[in-house]
């Protein structure tokens, strides 16, 4: 079953270069009020963080990403977001849920020979 095994993880924003273009704005003149602290991983304000790119290559498990409303088309729920899911076959359970995923901090050290850790 290890082999089907996926994470999934979800964005707490919507889909879409409109919403793409407000969460930016967002994040650039409120930032400490923005809800997804997983967009705040991941992305910089016009790109993915290299520290994430990094880490995502660590993972040994495929990888998918989704917004809130993709995340709701798929699979009929609403979740607190953001998140993270483990897809096993048809069974789907929590991984890291919203109020860790808050709590989550990407951490990079260079001097570790670009070693990149998640600290929850």
């Amino acid at each position: 079953m290890i082999g089907s095994a996926e994470l999934i993880f979800v964005y707490n924003a919507n889909s879409g270069k409109w919403n793409a273009y407000m969460d930016t704005l967002h994040k650039l003149v409120s930032p400490k009020t923005y809800p997804c602290s997983l967009c705040d991983i991941t992305f910089e304000y016009f790109g993915i963080k290299e520290e994430w790119a990094k880490f995502k290559e660590t993972v040994s498990l495929p990888m998918r990403f989704l917004h809130k409303n993709e995340w709701q088309d798929e699979f009929d729920r609403t979740d607190n977001l953001p998140a993270v899911f483990l897809k096993e076959g048809e069974n789907l359970t929590s991984f890291l849920e919203a109020e860790r995923m808050n709590q989550v901090t990407l951490w990079f050290d260079p001097l570790l020979i670009g070693q990149t850790t998640i600290n929850i």
